[in-house]
């Protein structure tokens, strides 16, 4: 399966507050806003992160594990109009994604931990989480929420995205309740500027970030096992 599947480049970065003010004014006059921001490019994510009852997914993490899986269901400025079930694996030092559109009654089964509405599909990705919710006790861990300001190119599949006022759920999984208490995982609100590609970033993109996020810290930055860790392991 991983052999097959299409990989991309993802760069991640700490940015302070003026670094992303000068970047994404800078991007904006060259890239295309994410249709899916408001007025200010900007729009709510909110996942529902599992792991198995090992923990598999933030050990890997932590451990520096090369070939691994992570499963998610997001949602989108808290409504239910988009669900998406979602696998992201990352295969040495690149990326990759496999995602579904589910409706919300099966959301619902699989945030309760009831993998029995999959037995029968034809999708290789909700085989996939069946076989984890019923052997590795795949099951949902911990929120993440935060707000994303984006901007793209069709060139390389270009994807620019600035993720600000990350915050972690507080041990609920209650994916479509707006009014869940959340918290942020740093001491300091952190601004996350990810780069995504195909092979190569065009030469003049690479030129505006070298120009205005030089001196950014490029880290191997997971909002999952920031908020995992956060509000610790037993979660």
């Amino acid at each position: 399966m991983a052999s097959t599947l299409p990989l991309r480049h993802e760069l991640k970065y700490f940015i302070s507050p003026a670094q992303h003010f000068l970047l994404s004014r800078a991007l904006d006059r060259v890239l295309a806003r994410d249709p899916n921001g408001d007025e200010n490019n900007e729009y709510a994510i909110r996942s529902l992160y599992f792991d198995t009852v090992f923990n598999t997914a933030l050990y890997d993490k932590l451990d520096g594990v090369q070939n691994r899986d992570k499963y998610r269901i997001r949602i989108y400025n808290f409504s239910d109009r988009v669900i998406k079930l979602e696998c992201k694996t990352k295969i040495g030092t690149l990326i990759s994604k496999r995602s579904i559109s589910i409706p919300r009654d099966l959301c619902e089964q699989l945030m309760a931990g009831d993998p029995s509405g999959l037995e029968m599909t034809r999708s290789g990705l909700l085989n996939d989480v069946y076989r984890e919710m019923t052997i590795h006790l795949l099951r949902p861990v911990v929120l993440v929420d935060y707000v994303r300001e984006a901007y793209l190119h069709p060139a390389e599949e270009v994807r620019i995205t600035f993720d600000k006022r990350l915050r972690s759920g507080l041990r609920s999984i209650d994916l479509f309740n707006p009014n869940v208490p959340t918290v942020p995982p740093f001491e300091h609100d952190e601004t996350i500027l990810e780069v995504k590609y195909n092979h190569s970033l065009p030469p003049y993109i690479r030129d505006i970030l070298c120009t205005y996020a030089a001196n950014a810290v490029s880290s191997a930055i997971s909002k999952y096992t920031w908020c995992r860790t956060f509000e610790g392991l037993e979660a």
